[in-house]
């Protein structure tokens, strides 16, 4: 699964999002809006992370949806 496909599908994936990085709010979601570089960036905000580690966390995600285990 690429990020094409979760953005095209962002209503399904926001909620499975905000499931795993319980700190981001309803507004960020929709601020990103399936956009991946807003996601990293909210990441980075609510959880203090660097922007690979961000990145990283998403790309693990993204993997685990794969899988049907997203979280």
């Amino acid at each position: 699964m690429n990020w094409d496909t979760v953005k095209g599908n962002w209503k399904e994936f926001a909620g499975k999002v905000k499931a795993n990085w319980g700190k981001l709010t309803d507004d960020d979601l929709m601020q990103v809006n399936g956009k991946r570089e807003e996601l990293v960036g909210k990441i980075q905000k609510h959880y203090g992370q660097t922007k690979d580690e961000a990145e990283k966390a998403i790309d693990e995600f993204v993997r685990k949806c794969e899988s049907n285990v997203c979280r």
